[in-house]
């Protein structure tokens, strides 16, 4: 007769270790920014791009790698991409990216801006001012996916950047807790689009309310989305 799989502690102990490999991301995305052979390493990212509504957030962060502690790095394990992470995980990564970070600089354009200026001119302007902030001499500027704007540093745009240096995560991190409480705080001011829920996303409640009661001083009318479409603006 064969054997019963394994069940109870030796389990538990399995599943314990799968938890431990996925929450090791951040030792992996703090080795590739090591093998850069620089003391300094900063990176930037945004959050709110693809928005109908609030801001976009721009974040940069810089890491001085003579100076990152065992605690620092055990803190950030699970660094990573922040999409992959849970709001309260985000909001966990949040103080701690602060404390092991040397420099960190966070800027939010706002909906009239990106109109004026359009979405991706202003992303890049964001992202450059960020990663100046924070840089100093002898750093490496990394951006995620697409180059940006001089800042004076070294640069180096990074394909999958979130997901691939621990810089560019930690801002990603930051970014997106920023906008997401600044999202939540602006359903008291404006009621009814759900801001708190969807952060100013494109998702089916989102389109309703937009149908339902038009836009706010929030919304960004330069983006092109169905959810407009029904509208006179």
């Amino acid at each position: 007769m064969a054997p019963s799989p394994p069940t109870g502690p030796r389990s538990a102990s399995g599943s314990s270790k799968a938890r431990r490999r996925k929450g090791g991301s951040g030792r992996r995305l703090f080795a590739w920014d090591r093998a850069l052979g620089v003391r300094y390493v900063a990176g930037a990212d945004e959050a709110g791009r693809g928005c109908l509504a609030g801001p976009l957030v721009a974040a940069a962060v810089l890491f001085d790698y003579e100076r990152l502690t065992l605690r620092d790095l055990r803190s950030l394990s699970a660094l990573n991409d922040s999409k992959q992470h849970s709001e309260a995980m985000r909001e966990e990564l949040y103080p701690r990216v602060l404390r092991a970070a040397t420099r960190v600089a966070v800027t939010s354009r706002c909906a009239r801006g990106i109109d004026a200026r359009g979405l991706h001119v202003t992303n890049l302007r964001a992202l450059s001012d960020m990663l100046r902030a924070v840089g100093r001499e002898g750093a490496i500027c990394l951006s995620d996916g697409f180059p940006v704007p001089p800042t004076g540093f070294e640069q180096r745009p990074v394909v999958g950047g979130d997901a691939t240096s621990a810089a560019i995560a930690a801002a990603s991190v930051i970014a997106k807790v920023t906008r997401d409480r600044f999202m939540r705080r602006a359903e008291e001011r404006y009621p009814g689009w759900e801001f708190a829920a969807h952060v100013g996303y494109s998702t089916p409640e989102h389109r309703a309310a937009i149908e339902r009661q038009g836009v706010s001083p929030l919304h960004r009318m330069s983006f092109q989305s169905a959810a407009y479409q029904q509208l006179a603006l």
